[in-house]
């Protein structure tokens, strides 16, 4: 509070001072002074105090001093009053829109310095609307006091007022901030110091010139060429300084009755044309010097993001490089624009030494099979006609690699130009890995198979013989031993099918095509349907159903597992009800949904289920062995989608699943759907 009080005190005296030099330019026969810095004392004053604890008492100290100046120099106490309400609604006007316009700045908010020619024409805007609001005020009340007041005079009652403002507020406004963010003390050149010594000696050689020797010619706009050398070259803070010293000295010069605006016999006219040099001063300084800050902030700016650019540009470049994946970019034209080591070793070192694609058979590309690929199959000729290439697999056999390598290939369309990027990667060892799981898997299918059907053959021979038994409690203990046998190894025969499914769908190859889905799960619905006999056949009611692009038999596997779980989980007596449809969603996906009436699914298991060998229904006489759902998500995200299960609000079960939409476009006819039954 102390603090407060005290600054509140020492912009008072510097306030006073600045009110009493101000009433020393009375014009004659009026109560109007030629000059008035006490309106960019004030402005100043309640900018730097916005923080302050005693804000109240700054309003009423200016009102204290301008009535005691003002009575002490002349003026009634009735004029001194309105002078008071008129410098209170200009200092009140400027605070607001200059903090409605610049509140990043310091002094009307924020902690910014006055750095970009924005915020001098908004500060500017701020200046006009505070000495309007002024004018508004003052110069009606000379008229209502003495009873003569011109246009001149609220001109120059304007002027003054704007010229002051102007200049004292940017001085102040550039010094206080450096004062409370602390000066930087930049070292500074000999060459440049010896620049700000010519430039003040010539400023002070140019306005005595001027202003103080008898010539009588019109020299004082010509007095321009030192303010613009100074915003060109030098210091912003120093302009500012600058414009301030050379305006005071124009002024007083004037007021002396010297320099080329003495001429003026009018008293109003030559304070206007004094001050408008002045205000003309200030504003080609400052906008030329806050131009050039602006400028090289933006060179900068600029500089510092093309050099994080090329940083970013020669990481991006050093990680490409690195890859042991091949990158490439290729543009429309079938030219290279980019791409990394991997993606020629991949190609067997194979170039075509012009910068052009050349067509497969110089790479030595071939289908898996060994088939030639056509030039319309390339996964960048295919990406460039819009469709977007996953995983395609390619046979590269060619002088650099004898043996073959398997590649596989995926592309994309580059946004917003005519290009494509392919990734290559070498899957030679998975596919390699991948067959050889696929045979050992078949062999142990086979092999084991083999013994069961041994187990079921003896098993039937066993049960035709006890049924020619008589019936005998030791009949009946054989007989239901060998049932216990043939149901053990029905399941063994399930857990076995259904482990080389699971490893099918985890390491076999995909082909994925565009696939009619309606005329897939028609197919699926009318087998189940036929196997199920007409007494139980289940209700299917199939909606609009989407093409998509998915492996067909991983597909066929996919929906009839769904649609058999569908079917087998039904409570006793229960018809099966299913529904079948599919919806377009973000991402070119089609969201497939198999809602039933079944059982449902026990709370907390709906993403357990989909786990290995989880059953969630163990003692509900329900055979199976847990993979089926385990192997329905794995073809799922195998061609990039995702399953879930959750609740029927009809009761029953609802699973959702995701797959890519067909890459051609979907057929106009499409059969409407119809309910099966």
């Amino acid at each position: 509070m102390i603090g407060s009080l005290g600054r509140t005190l020492a912009w008072s005296v510097l306030c006073l001072l600045a009110t009493f030099a101000g009433r020393l330019t009375i014009m004659d026969g009026t109560s109007l002074s030629l000059v008035w810095p006490a309106a960019g004392v004030t402005v100043l004053w309640f900018s730097m105090q916005r923080r302050a604890r005693l804000r109240w008492a700054d309003p009423l100290m200016l009102a204290a001093i301008t009535l005691a100046v003002n009575m002490a120099t002349g003026a009634p106490l009735v004029l001194a009053l309105w002078f008071v309400a008129a410098n209170l609604t200009q200092v009140a006007v400027f605070l607001r829109v200059h903090a409605r316009l610049s509140p990043q700045l310091w002094g009307a908010g924020g902690d910014a310095p006055l750095s970009r020619a924005t915020d001098l024409w908004r500060l500017l805007f701020a200046t006009v609307a505070g000495t309007l609001a002024g004018a508004a005020i003052g110069p009606p009340a000379v008229w209502l006091v003495s009873g003569h007041v011109s246009w001149v005079d609220a001109a120059v009652w304007f002027t003054r007022n704007t010229v002051s403002i102007l200049l004292i507020a940017a001085v102040g406004l550039r010094v206080g901030h450096h004062w409370r963010g602390g000066w930087q003390v930049r070292r500074i050149s000999p060459l440049r110091l010896a620049e700000y010594g010519a430039l003040i000696v010539c400023s002070l050689s140019a306005y005595v010139i001027a202003f103080a020797v008898n010539h009588g010619l019109p020299l004082a706009f010509p007095l321009l060429a030192v303010t613009v050398w100074a915003g060109l070259r030098l210091h912003t803070t120093f302009v500012v300084l600058h414009d301030l010293c050379l305006g005071a000295v124009a002024v007083l010069f004037t007021l002396h009755g010297d320099g080329p605006f003495a001429t003026i016999e009018s008293h109003q006219a030559r304070a206007l044309v004094a001050q408008a040099f002045v205000g003309m001063v200030a504003i080609v300084g400052l906008s030329i010097a806050l131009g050039r800050d602006e400028r090289s902030e933006l060179l900068r700016q600029l500089t510092d993001t093309g050099r994080a650019a090329a940083a970013q540009a020669q990481l991006l470049t050093t990680i490409v490089d690195s890859m042991s994946d091949g990158v490439a970019v290729i543009r429309a034209d079938g030219t290279w624009a980019m791409r990394n080591p991997a993606s020629v070793a991949l190609l067997g070192g194979v170039t075509s030494g012009t910068g052009t694609i050349a067509d497969p058979g110089h790479y030595g590309l071939f289908h898996p099979d060994g088939t030639p690929l056509p030039d319309a199959d390339m996964a960048h000729t295919r990406a460039l006609a819009g469709e977007d290439v996953h995983n395609m697999e390619l046979l590269v056999r060619n002088s650099g690699v004898p043996d073959g390598r398997i590649v596989s290939v995926s592309a994309r369309r580059l946004l917003g130009d005519d290009g494509v990027v392919v990734v290559f990667h070498d899957v030679t060892a998975e596919r390699r890995q991948r067959d050889e799981l696929a045979a050992f898997a078949g062999v142990v299918a086979h092999d084991l198979l083999n013994p069961l059907t041994t187990i079921d053959g003896w098993a039937e021979n066993l049960d035709d013989t006890l049924r020619g038994m008589p019936d005998t409690a030791a009949q009946r203990d054989a007989t239901d031993s060998l049932s216990r046998i043939v149901r053990a190894s029905g399941r063994m025969r399930h857990l076995i099918n259904d482990l080389l499914a699971y490893t099918t769908t985890r390491n076999a190859v995909i082909a994925p095509v565009d696939v009619r889905l309606r005329d897939l799960v028609v197919d699926v619905t009318t087998a189940r349907a036929d196997l199920a006999g007409a007494a139980t056949a289940p209700l299917f009611t199939l909606g609009r159903l989407h093409d998509v692009h998915a492996d067909p038999v991983l597909l066929r596997q996919l929906v009839d597992n769904l649609i058999g779980n569908a079917v087998k989980y039904t409570a006793p007596g229960v018809v099966p009800r299913i529904e079948i449809c599919s919806v377009r969603v973000e991402g070119d996906l089609v969201r497939v949904e198999i809602t039933d009436n079944g059982i449902g699914i026990p709370a907390g298991q709906h993403e357990a289920i989909f786990n290995n060998f989880h059953r969630a229904h163990r003692s509900g006489g329900y055979a199976g062995t847990g993979l089926g759902l385990a192997i329905c998500k794995r073809i799922v995200e195998r061609h990039g989608g995702s399953i879930t299960a959750t609740d029927n609000p009809d009761g029953g079960s609802r699973f959702v699943f995701t797959l890519p939409k067909a890459t051609r476009r979907e057929v106009a006819h499409a059969v409407k759907a119809n309910a099966r039954s």
